[in-house]
């Protein structure tokens, strides 16, 4: 028996060790054992029979709970055994809330302790009702782009579909008798900072240190985001080295992208909004850092994020619907999806770390990637296939054949002006080509 999560040892009993027993009720319970050393060696107590008595009245005086108290004996010696069952309720000691983390006692505050309290109810933060953001407040573009995706992947009915925004809503559990759930606004409003400050994304380019290049800020739905952010990040923060198979172009990227998509898609759906911090989306020459707030469930530590784990989301209602759209999946398979395609494009694994309440995984650069120069043997070649604006407008187009110039505005960071006239070019030159009409219209590339 050695100490772990669920057991701590102890040489002799001090009354602060009770914030210790109010720690593993309001986690998975477990035993601490008086009078056994930190090595695991047993000295014993003498004072036994009075601690018998006086330890399980503590108990209950301060917390209001119950605990087994026993003696055992060994090789002469007496040491005691006291067992904590976890707590269906919030437990405190004079006031304070312990909680038993790893090996380690945390007091909650803040918004750790309201979380905890509202969990331990029965209740998410994302449920509570938003007063003041109506059904008029719902983007009409959000929910068009679900219903999109809810039918590519064929995870909803066509009937349940085909219904108002209102009487989806209600079936997605993000609204009660018409009013709007936090976990809705947030999906399917442009009014995110009006649940909480810095409910947003941004993502920044950076040269050496601190070096801030460019950035953007995706302020508006989550559904919006998921949709346009693995494109904008594509198509205007990274540039892909090219080589050529015969005639074939080849374009590698620094990182794998179904990595990446799955990376951002976890933090926007685990993400903490409660603590008011943006997700941040860090990206340089070398490498790609993405950081979300958290709150792991409850006995996860580092190793349980990186090993197989059931899903359990930090935001049930939010990770439905990106369930629903063919975002993510619910097996808790993320992390390993992650590791299998970084390995399958040779990339360095990624690493996470968890600091404080917030989680950061590292994606290295895939370093034959990380050249903006074509690698091609035809020197007169490297100028013609330099990564123009032309050649990341055709990326734009096989990527999404019916994306608007406001969507390509965003993506590339190019007027429309200059957007119109390398279109042209390309259509001139044979190498695209609309079909449809203006609205419901898309592009082909030829």
């Amino acid at each position: 028996m050695a100490e772990s999560q669920n057991i701590e040892w102890k040489e002799s009993w001090r009354d602060d060790y009770l914030k210790w027993i109010c720690g593993f009720a309001n986690a998975q319970g477990g035993k601490i054992y008086i009078g056994i050393k930190d090595d695991g060696r047993i000295i014993g107590v003498k004072n036994s029979k009075k601690l018998l008595e006086d330890i399980p009245n503590k108990i209950r005086n301060t917390m209001g709970i119950v605990a087994d108290v026993n003696l055992h004996k060994k090789e002469g010696l007496e040491y005691l055994e006291i067992i904590v069952s976890p707590s269906s309720f919030p437990v405190s000691y004079y006031g304070e809330f312990h909680y038993r983390s790893g090996s380690t006692k945390q007091l909650l505050t803040g918004i750790a302790l309201s979380d905890f309290i509202m969990k331990r109810a029965g209740v998410h933060w994302e449920d509570a009702i938003v007063e003041g953001i109506t059904m008029d407040d719902i983007d009409d573009e959000s929910i068009k782009i679900f219903k999109r995706e809810a039918r590519r992947c064929k995870r909803m009915k066509p009937e349940d579909l085909n219904v108002s925004t209102e009487e989806l809503l209600e079936k997605l559990h993000l609204a009660e008798n018409g009013k709007l759930k936090r976990s809705a606004v947030l999906l399917f409003t442009n009014k995110c900072e009006m649940v909480q400050t810095g409910s947003y994304t941004k993502v920044g380019h950076f040269g050496v240190g601190s070096d801030l290049q460019y950035q953007d800020l995706f302020e508006g739905s989550l559904i919006n985001t998921a949709d346009k952010i693995i494109d904008v990040i594509y198509l205007k923060y990274l540039k892909a080295a090219i080589t050529y198979d015969h005639d074939r172009r080849i374009e590698t990227y620094p990182y794998a992208r179904d990595a990446i998509r799955e990376a951002i898609y976890n933090a926007l759906v685990h993400n903490c909004y409660m603590f008011g911090s943006p997700i941040q989306i860090r990206i340089s020459d070398e490498e790609m850092r993405i950081s979300n707030s958290c709150i792991l469930p409850s006995g996860w530590t580092l190793e349980t994020l990186l090993g197989p784990h059931t899903s359990e989301p930090y935001n049930p209602n939010i990770a439905r619907v990106f369930y629903l759209a063919g975002y993510i999946e619910t097996w808790g398979r993320g992390v390993e999806k992650i590791f299998e395609t970084c390995e399958e494009l040779g990339a360095p694994k990624p690493e996470y770390s968890i600091l404080g309440n917030g989680v950061t995984v590292r994606f290295p650069a895939l370093q034959s990637a990380i050249s903006n120069i074509p690698n091609v043997q035809n020197e007169h070649l490297d100028e013609h296939l330099e990564y123009t604006l032309e050649n990341r407008i055709l990326t734009a187009f096989r990527n999404n054949p019916q994306i608007t110039y406001a969507d390509l505005e965003t993506m590339l960071g190019a007027s429309r002006s200059s957007l119109r006239r390398a279109i042209q070019k390309l259509t001139d030159d044979g190498k695209v080509l609309r079909t449809g009409g203006k609205r419901f219209g898309k592009w082909e590339v030829l």
